[in-house]
């Protein structure tokens, strides 16, 4: 049986951006179709909208950690601080790994991409970036900060 890390790298390698691979592959844990989550998490590939800013796969950790605090009362203060903490101690825990949670860092980039078109996914794509890295790493975070789940 496959892995949930497994299948967030699985998804990346099919051509998914790194949030969509690591939030799709824990999203029907809270009851969303794979489709769904897809379609959500889009948008925060790329850095966000390939800004190049927080890493994909660092906003899809924090897509989990919101689904998992469950937080919908606007007032409530301690599920806010919970959820920021949570968030906090996922993308410490990232970037003592990495050295960064920003995508052109980790890309070795100096600058935003000028272009919002994505990459063509290739062989020598999926080669030369560490982004199957950054999406495994993100999903074993999530695992070890959840682990009632798994």
């Amino acid at each position: 049986m496959e892995s949930r890390v497994e299948k967030a790298v699985g998804l990346f390698l099919s051509g998914y951006n790194c949030c969509q691979s690591v939030f799709a592959a824990y999203s029907d844990i809270f009851g969303m179709e794979q489709e769904m989550a897809l379609k959500v998490s889009c948008s925060m590939g790329g850095g966000i909208g390939r800004m190049r800013e927080v890493c994909g796969a660092v906003s899809g950790m924090a897509m989990v950690a919101g689904l998992a605090c469950e937080n919908t009362d606007p007032n409530n203060q301690a599920a806010k601080t919970k959820n920021y903490e949570t968030v906090r101690q996922m993308a410490a825990r990232f970037e003592e790994e990495h050295k960064t949670i920003i995508c052109r860092e980790i890309l070795g980039l100096r600058a935003a991409e000028k272009s919002a078109a994505p990459s063509e996914r290739s062989e020598s794509y999926y080669k030369k970036r560490p982004c199957a890295g950054m999406v495994e790493t993100a999903a074993r975070i999530i695992e070890e900060t959840f682990p009632e789940w798994f």
